[in-house]
């Protein structure tokens, strides 16, 4: 707080004289007193500024923000008054908020601005509306699941102990798994409708959901990369994650406006070198791309890594050549041919974040050859499309076109001032 010169003056008098110290000091405590509340206040709520930098209409448009003050519980996020849903996520898990996270639509160059008031109090979670989830479950001798956020394995495996097989996660339009063993393979679930399922289909439906309109399991992933899973590479084909000395999985964030769903290998004999890897799959609601941050702690200078798209049976394949590559086609999902039938999708990875080398191929997948950056990570984005979608794309000309518009949008696409 800073006083004018013949504000010091003022009090330096007052103070000089004993009689009235006691008198004094209690006008001057209320004065503090009300001027410290009166900069909190001041303190407690914040406008951010959002401009969508493009000329096209953007949809449910992912605004994430740093908390600054480790005494935020809670924030409520205004647009012209009206309180708007939003989500406050603790990434680290160590008690403390990291980030502020809401969506909004935007027309081309618009620009709109929010009002966030914070509390030191948290929120019920149940606050807004859900429009994602997320989930893993433990099986009991008995047969039933029990909901779990985290579980850990030193054999790097908990694939038979865990219901669908590890984490699952989801928006409206497509749901994700990740299978916790060697593979750490990215699978997926199509849709018909736009909804949350997995709450109640746990990833399996029944004949009564299929006949309702539930979506399922739309790819068979094998051995294979699936959607963007980050393999090894050992000059001839991609390569699992394994010897490990422990892996994990932990669901951080479900909901209601995104999940963050990491998998962690600790100790990853690979190429001689033993290092970490922090595998965070971020997934915002309104989209069925999902973000992939692959973070490595540890010595991993000539380390090659790869990622890409697994080629589904008679697909069609778009690629640049650089940083981008989709496929599109039909194959049976499951082993179970008589119940199921076959399923057509398209799969995309955009990897203009990532420090690609050049592309490749093996028997199960296309693929880029990949390196960590300077900050020792290999970040880039996966997309996925069912044929079956009453809302999406039908034919692979319709989705490589989105793919290209997708992979070529600015990765600033909003400017943001907060």
């Amino acid at each position: 707080m800073v006083l004018p010169q013949n504000q010091f003056k003022f009090m330096e008098a007052l103070f000089n004289y004993p009689s009235r110290q006691i008198y004094y000091m209690k006008y001057l405590t209320v004065f503090i007193f009300i001027f410290s509340s009166l900069w909190v206040q001041a303190q407690v709520t914040r406008t951010c500024r959002v401009r969508n930098n493009s000329n096209e209409q953007i949809y449910d448009a992912a605004i994430v923000l740093p908390v600054k003050d480790n005494n935020v519980k809670g924030v409520t996020i205004y647009y012209k008054g009206k309180e708007i849903a939003s989500q406050l996520d603790d990434l680290d898990q160590d008690g403390i908020a990291d980030e502020i996270v809401f969506l909004s639509d935007f027309k081309g160059k618009e620009k709109r601005e929010f009002t966030i008031t914070f509390s030191e109090k948290p929120f019920p979670t149940n606050r807004y509306a859900a429009r994602v989830h997320a989930q893993m479950f433990k099986k009991e001798k008995d047969k039933s699941i029990t909901p779990i956020t985290e579980a850990s394995s030193p054999t790097g495996t908990l694939y038979k102990n865990l219901h669908h097989h590890g984490p699952a996660f989801e928006s409206e339009l497509m749901a994700y798994r990740i299978y916790f063993d060697k593979k750490q393979t990215v699978d997926v679930y199509g849709k018909y409708h736009k909804q949350l399922e997995l709450a109640r289909s746990l990833w399996y439906p029944t004949d009564e959901q299929l006949a309702e309109g539930f979506g399922d399991d739309i790819l068979r992933v094998s051995g294979s990369t699936g959607v963007g899973t980050l393999k090894g590479w050992n000059g001839k084909k991609a390569i699992h994650i394994e010897p490990v000395d422990n892996r994990e999985a932990r669901i951080i964030a479900s909901g209601p406006l995104r999940t963050v769903v990491d998998m962690n290998s600790y100790g990853w004999l690979y190429n001689g070198k033993k290092i970490d890897l922090k595998s965070r799959y971020i997934l915002y609601a309104g989209h069925r791309d999902a973000e992939v941050y692959n973070t490595f702690t540890g010595d991993t200078d000539s380390l090659i890594f790869c990622t890409g798209v697994q080629k589904i049976k008679d697909c069609e394949m778009d690629q640049n050549g650089k940083n981008r590559v989709a496929v599109w086609g039909t194959d049976f999902p499951v082993n179970d041919t008589i119940k199921y039938g076959k399923q057509t999708l398209g799969l995309a990875v955009d990897l203009r974040k990532a420090k690609c080398i050049k592309p490749a191929e093996d028997k199960a997948n296309y693929l880029y050859l990949v390196e960590p950056d300077n900050n020792n990570q290999i970040n880039y984005r996966i997309t996925v499309c069912s044929h079956k979608e009453t809302f999406g794309y039908h034919n692979s000309k319709d989705f490589f076109k989105y793919v290209r518009i997708w992979a070529s949008r600015p990765c600033n696409l909003l400017e943001i001032n907060y």
